[in-house]
């Protein structure tokens, strides 16, 4: 099996980087990407799929049912880009103004159309079945949770019930070349974004005395939010607060009424992610009180921390090293604190997120441009050891579970 399917879907090479390209040069933004559904539809038309929709997305689950009934398994790629120019100079570069496939989301698309291709062809030895899972609106606008919401997972009202395990393959940079990596418990982190309010009375900048300027106290509660940081958090559960931008005024000599501070707050743990908006809203109120203003602090709910299950992190290492080899697989450390609407599927459904070192071979790949960046780049070659991987631990799950 393991030979085979490796040769299998290095055949699929021409496939797979082609569908990737056709994504990269239409770009798509959010939870409606129509371009990108119809690239997929197309190209896996040929395949004994059964497709379902929204219908509050462009997202696409086909299932594949093999020869046996027993467990079900879904393998995820999303397939939003970002509202970003590109600065690659590739051929197929982006020709959407201002946005970009940034984070490898079409990469992950084509990685799991190669995987539906080389399950397909092992569908009568398949124990099982197995949903392929195309999501938009990954890029901060839930497009899991709305899937999930929908139904279109199993758990809904048309009794499908959900998967037995989930399982997500993202693209990274900066790593070495066709290296697997993963950890269980928290890889990710969840990551909410702030918005503090810090209302004083303005007035002439000659005369200070006589307002309640709300800058320096937006510029004390920036700084009182990291030492809140290293004094309320342990280090072995830590969290990060990022203010990331303020506006406070008009002109040089006018003290404004207000400032606004926006950034976000990433956590490892649920427990911690409760407390840190606690901590910030008592920190942030009473600063302003403190010098006789006011603030208001306003939480827009981002993802939750993308948390792995120990055995199918595992599972996942055994896999890959049966099929690259015991040098195939590197347990990572330490979390990224980075998040990822994965996490909502897995607070559902137990699974693990894998990562794939993207940098082309023999690169310094410490210092190749990373995901986000207007000059990221995809070593293509990597992607049927991506495709295969997604499909190895599909078809091993379905036969023997964790």
């Amino acid at each position: 099996m393991t030979a085979t399917l490796i040769a299998d879907a290095h055949g699929l090479a021409d496939r797979i980087t082609g569908l990737r390209r056709a994504i990269h040069a239409e770009p798509e933004i959010g939870l409606h990407t129509p371009k990108t559904r119809d690239k997929i539809r197309a190209a896996l038309a040929h395949l004994p799929l059964e497709w379902r929709e929204g219908p509050s997305t462009t997202g696409l689950v086909a299932t594949l049912k093999g020869a046996d009934t027993g467990r079900a398994v879904l393998l995820r790629g999303d397939m939003d880009a970002l509202p970003m120019p590109e600065e690659t100079g590739l051929d197929f570069a982006s020709t959407i103004p201002g946005v970009m496939h940034a984070c490898g989301h079409d990469a992950h698309v084509a990685m799991l159309a190669g995987a539906a291709e080389l399950l397909c062809a092992r569908a009568a030895t398949l124990q099982g079945e197995v949903r392929f899972m195309f999501q938009p609106g990954e890029e901060g606008h839930h497009g899991a949770r709305f899937m999930l919401d929908d139904g279109l997972l199993g758990g809904g009202a048309d009794g499908v019930p959900l998967p037995d395990a989930a399982f997500a393959l993202h693209v990274m940079p900066n790593a070495p070349h066709g290296l697997f990596g993963g950890r269980a418990g928290a890889l990710l982190a969840s990551a909410d974004q702030i918005e503090i309010t810090v209302t004083g009375r303005g007035g002439h900048a000659s005369m200070p005395h006589a307002t309640l300027d709300p800058m320096p106290i937006a510029c004390e509660i920036v700084t009182a939010l990291q030492a809140m940081v290293t004094r309320k958090f342990s280090v072995f559960d830590p969290v990060v607060v990022t203010i990331a931008k303020i506006e406070c005024g008009t002109a040089h000599n006018v003290i404004a009424d207000t400032a606004r501070l926006t950034g976000t707050m990433r956590s490892l743990s649920p427990a911690n992610r409760a407390k840190l908006r606690a901590e910030v809203e008592r920190l942030a109120t009473g600063i302003a009180s403190a010098h006789g203003l006011s603030a208001e602090l306003t939480i827009h709910e981002g993802f939750p921390v993308t948390l792995c299950d120990p055995s199918a992190v595992d599972f996942g290492e055994r896999v890959t090293q049966d099929l690259f080899g015991p040098g195939g697989f590197l347990r990572l450390p330490d979390p990224i604190m980075g998040a990822e609407d994965f996490a909502y599927v897995l607070e559902k459904v137990p699974g693990a997120m894998f990562f794939l070192g993207v940098s082309h071979e023999g690169e310094d790949w410490q210092h190749c441009c990373g995901i986000h960046s207007t000059r990221m780049q995809v070593d293509e070659s990597t992607m049927p050891r991506g495709a295969a991987l997604l499909a190895g631990l599909a078809e091993r799950f379905l036969a023997e579970g964790f």
